[in-house]
């Protein structure tokens, strides 16, 4: 998942009250660490987060790096000295400019072979200087009395890949770090295993979305003999998606039990990258409405949306009973809905956007409250079809868009997200 939205968006939509202390005392007691996946452009990138004990099992296999400089430098240290904080690193590594070596650092970050015992630095790494951070009353963060780069606190170590040594990569030797034949049958198996706990039901597209090393073909056999064991089920349970598809009977279970819409709708708001979205990912996108931005019966052609939603860092989707219902750009300005054209669903999902939108409004930290949508499905907001409904949940029409105010802000009692118990997608 992208590092910058992780505890912004992805870990407050689980977690109630959610503080980065939680993380960084899991992350102290050994309890969880992360690992760099790869960068997304210059000032973020994406990571995971693996329970300890489980790193070894399901870190995916990677090919042996070419390491040289200043990289190479710091990959030897930390094999021969261990976990170590910056300054013995920089002093170890032959001196030089101390950017050098935080740039070496992070650049072992991404190839997915050292870590840090504290998210304090990948936090320093993604933010940007927020010069309006002090006119919020922020308080300042710590700064090290020995002058150490933000983006390089804590202490540094290395993840236990099989990755051989930097001096016989640069020699030249460079075996693949490829995994004997048994390593690879378990990681197949605990890979397929925990696609199956996370997903529910695993296709084809599932396993891309996941971008597991060697794709489908990687877990394929390991599903085959689940499904030959009894264990879990093969069949056609997504339409659209591919013919091997895999699932646990607790799934099907759950995927029965909604095929009717509840009584009470049930409405999820999460990042357009967070892995339980589906949408972008596993399945495609709906169809956007072709109602004329002036309502059913107008005599004016669709509006010009532009390019349609996708899985961008920023972006908000909006679900209700499990279908997407609205997409919100980075900014938040634009907004695409997918309301139906057909009453009272139409109505229904709408008002159920509008509240979730209020409420995420109110529910900010003072300073970030309010909201403005100025365009919907590509027409001015005040102007478009569904304007009425959000006017009438508590949005002031204004010649911007369509406004929540923040002196008419209050929470109606609308969690970020379902409860742990029931499904988010």
């Amino acid at each position: 998942m992208p590092a910058s939205v992780l505890e912004r968006e992805i870990l407050p939509a689980r977690i109630e009250n959610y503080q980065p202390a939680m993380l960084d005392t899991l992350m102290a007691a050994g309890e969880v660490v992360w690992v760099g996946v790869e960068p997304l452009g210059d000032r973020d990138g994406r990571i995971a987060l693996f329970l300890t004990d489980h790193v070894a099992r399901l870190k995916p296999p990677t090919a042996a790096p070419e390491l040289q400089g200043r990289a190479a430098d710091v990959l030897d240290y930390l094999r021969a000295q261990g976990a170590s904080f910056f300054a013995a690193i920089h002093q170890g590594t032959g001196q030089g400019f101390p950017q050098e070596t935080v740039d070496a650092l992070w650049e072992l970050v991404w190839m997915g072979l050292v870590t840090n015992d504290t998210l304090h630095p990948l936090r320093a790494y993604i933010r940007s200087e927020d010069k309006r951070a002090a006119k919020r009353g922020r308080p300042v963060p710590f700064r090290s009395r020995r002058l150490v780069p933000r983006a390089a606190e804590g202490r540094w170590s290395l993840i236990d890949t099989g990755v051989p040594r930097s001096g016989a990569a640069r020699a030249g030797g460079q075996p693949a770090n490829k995994r004997s034949g048994t390593e690879a049958t378990e990681w197949a198996a605990a890979t397929a295993q925990q696609l199956l706990a996370r997903h529910g039901v695993v296709t084809r597209e599932t396993v891309a979305s996941e971008a597991v090393a060697g794709g489908f073909t990687a877990v394929y056999d390991v599903l085959k003999a689940m499904e030959e064991a009894g264990r879990i089920r093969r069949g056609y349970f997504v339409s659209g998606l591919g013919g091997a598809q895999f699932a646990i009977p607790a799934a099907l279970d759950l995927l029965r039990s909604l095929r009717e819409p509840p009584e009470e709708p049930r409405t999820v708001v999460l990042a357009a990258t967070d892995p339980a979205n589906p949408y972008g990912g596993i399945v495609k996108w709906p169809e956007l409405p072709s109602t004329p931005p002036g309502g059913p019966g107008a005599a004016s052609s669709p509006p010009e949306t532009g390019r349609g939603p996708t899985r961008t860092a920023g972006s908000l989707v909006i679900l209700v009973d499990g279908t997407p219902a609205a997409y919100i750009r980075r900014g938040e300005r634009e907004m695409l809905l997918f309301a139906p054209e057909s009453e009272p669903q139409r109505t229904r999902m709408v008002r159920e956007v509008a509240r979730m939108l209020l409420h995420l409004a109110a529910s900010r930290e003072e300073g970030r409250r309010g909201m403005l949508i100025a365009e919907i499905n590509g027409s001015a907001a005040s102007s478009h079809a569904t304007a009425r409904i959000f006017i009438e949940e508590g949005f002031a029409p204004t010649a911007l868009g369509l406004q929540a105010r923040t002196e008419r802000l209050r929470p109606r009692g609308y969690a970020p997200v379902a409860e742990p118990s029931e499904p988010l997608v």
